[in-house]
């Protein structure tokens, strides 16, 4: 059995591994450590080591998030429930949320993919493509009051 600093040092190096790839939460850390089978004290000491020395913040990691994922034409209910799986504390998710709202016209984004996917439902019947767009959109997380008025234009 290896004592607990080396289990530190191993755990360290793995964390740095990860972090190399993409930004993550505590919570997230904290599980892939559990995942590759560390000690409970280990992974907790090594997250709260990364926290102190600002290696892993969630305010940071929601922001980036955040930031990321409306880049990719996903609505802010889904970006929350990204958050929330990702172990981000619904307080921070919140203040991330509404720092970037005024920037974020959920109406206009809506509106321009409906219209994207209307075009590609050309020949469909109009009810059917109707349904398949708010589908569609109901799964990239906006709300269903931007939903309705981007479908009242068609």
């Amino acid at each position: 059995m290896q004592d607990n600093s080396t289990q530190f040092e191993k755990a360290k190096a793995y964390a740095f591994l990860l972090l190399k790839f993409r930004l993550r939460s505590e919570n997230e850390l904290y599980g892939r450590l559990k995942k590759k089978k560390f000690d409970e004290a280990v992974a907790r000491k090594t997250v709260a080591f990364l926290k102190e020395k600002e290696f892993i913040d969630d305010n940071v990691f929601a922001k980036g998030w955040i930031r990321s994922r409306i880049k990719r034409s996903l609505g802010l209910r889904r970006i929350r429930d990204e958050l929330k799986v990702k172990g981000v504390d619904p307080e921070v998710v919140e203040a991330k949320v509404d720092e970037i709202r005024p920037d974020y016209n959920e109406n206009e984004i809506v509106r321009v993919i409906a219209e994207n996917r209307f075009s590609k439902l050309q020949g469909v019947e109009t009810v059917t493509a109707r349904r398949r767009v708010y589908a569609y959109l109901m799964r990239r997380g906006f709300s269903q009051d931007a939903i309705m008025d981007a479908l009242k234009l068609k």
